[in-house]
C-alpha cells in the first residue's frame, strides 16, 4: 500500500514551460469528463448515428 491514493494528482515538473502546463491542465480536464459507456450494440449506434436495426427492417420481428 502507498501513501498517495490513485486518483492522487501527478507531481508538477519544477522546469514546466507555459504550454506543457496548458497541455497538461487540459489532460486533465478531459480526463475529469464522464465518458460514454464503450463496445457493444450502444457504441455500433453512435458511431452509426442510427438506431441499431433501423437499416434493416426486414429484420424484425
Amino acid at each position: 500500500m502507498t501513501d498517495q491514493p490513485d486518483d492522487a494528482p501527478a507531481p508538477i515538473p519544477e522546469n514546466e514551460t507555459p504550454a506543457q502546463k496548458a497541455l497538461r491542465l487540459k489532460q486533465a480536464k478531459i480526463a475529469a469528463k464522464p465518458q460514454p459507456p464503450r463496445g457493444g450494440k450502444f457504441q455500433r449506434e453512435q458511431a452509426a448515428r442510427i438506431a441499431a436495426g433501423k437499416s434493416k427492417p426486414w429484420m424484425t420481428r
